[in-house]
């Protein structure tokens, strides 16, 4: 990713007029202004198969008829997201829009790839809660399946500020980079960073690795470590950011698995309340 991390040109934001899409289009928004972005709004719409046996129909025209009424809707519901940026005086940060058919992974690629996006702001739906929605089948696919950072936001989370991030950890040296970029969002937001390690049991992080890592980064004035040990990992996650006040989650994605393992592990405690806290995740 080399330098390109450093500057943010261009947000990707799904949007399907849902409460769970413009909530995420109030935080891209909020993105788009600190990070001095543009956004990119894609609507994607699914085509029916249709059968041509059954009807000998020009399936072209079916395809420009699907497209147009999509085109109708989406134009019919833009004045609502441009009333949303008025309200909160960012009527000034460009936007483009892309309509595509097909799958929401497949066009989010696409565009990523035509248009060099450098970030993709999406709403999870999730009603089953927080963490079921977030790795449930989309926002999931879209995190482990994109290269660049996905910030996820959950239906309930109404933007107010970010002065707040937490950083989950495990010392690796491949967090090193991840963490370099949350700081770089942070100072945009002028946002503490809170570096969470949950040590669990059979932990093989040694304290001598914490401190290289705490000398590495001891010019950060608003970044702090915070090691809780504890072998469930999920809810110390989620104690931190209640107690924390945190205000967004920063995560590297090792792996595509890798959510469905940290959060699966616990399905004996059902979680306790559903935090509806934004997970900005980051690709290895």
């Amino acid at each position: 990713m080399g330098n390109k991390t450093l500057g943010m040109k261009k947000i990707l934001v799904p949007v399907d007029f849902s409460e769970a899409s413009d909530n995420a289009f109030v935080y891209a928004l909020e993105m788009a202004k600190r990070l001095k972005a543009d956004l990119v709004l894609l609507h994607t719409f699914e085509i029916p198969i249709v059968d041509s046996q059954a009807m000998p129909i020009n399936y072209a025209t079916i395809y420009d008829t699907i497209e147009l009424t999509n085109l109708e809707h989406f134009k019919e519901k833009m004045p609502k997201l441009h009333a949303i940026a008025e309200e909160r005086n960012l009527n000034h940060i460009a936007m483009s829009h892309i309509m595509m058919d097909g799958d929401l992974l497949v066009s989010i690629k696409k565009v990523i790839a035509q248009e060099d996006i450098d970030m993709v702001v999406m709403g999870t739906n999730g009603a089953e809660g927080w963490w079921d929605s977030f790795i449930g089948t989309n926002t999931g696919a879209v995190i482990t399946g994109v290269s660049v950072p996905v910030l996820s936001v959950p239906a309930g989370a109404k933007f107010q500020k970010i002065e707040n991030i937490a950083f989950t950890t495990r010392f690796r040296k491949k967090d090193i980079e991840a963490l370099i970029k949350v700081l770089f969002f942070a100072k945009r937001f002028h946002a503490k960073v809170k570096c969470l390690y949950v040590k669990t049991p059979n932990s093989d992080v040694t304290e001598d690795t914490v401190r290289r890592w705490q000398s590495h980064f001891e010019d950060e004035d608003n970044l702090q470590f915070f090691i809780v040990p504890n072998e469930n990992v999920l809810e110390t996650i989620e104690d931190f950011l209640v107690s924390q006040e945190v205000d967004m989650l920063a995560m590297l994605t090792y792996k595509r698995n890798f959510f469905v393992e940290l959060f699966t592990k616990t399905t004996t405690q059902q979680l306790s309340y559903h935090l509806p806290t934004p997970i900005l995740a980051f690709h290895e």
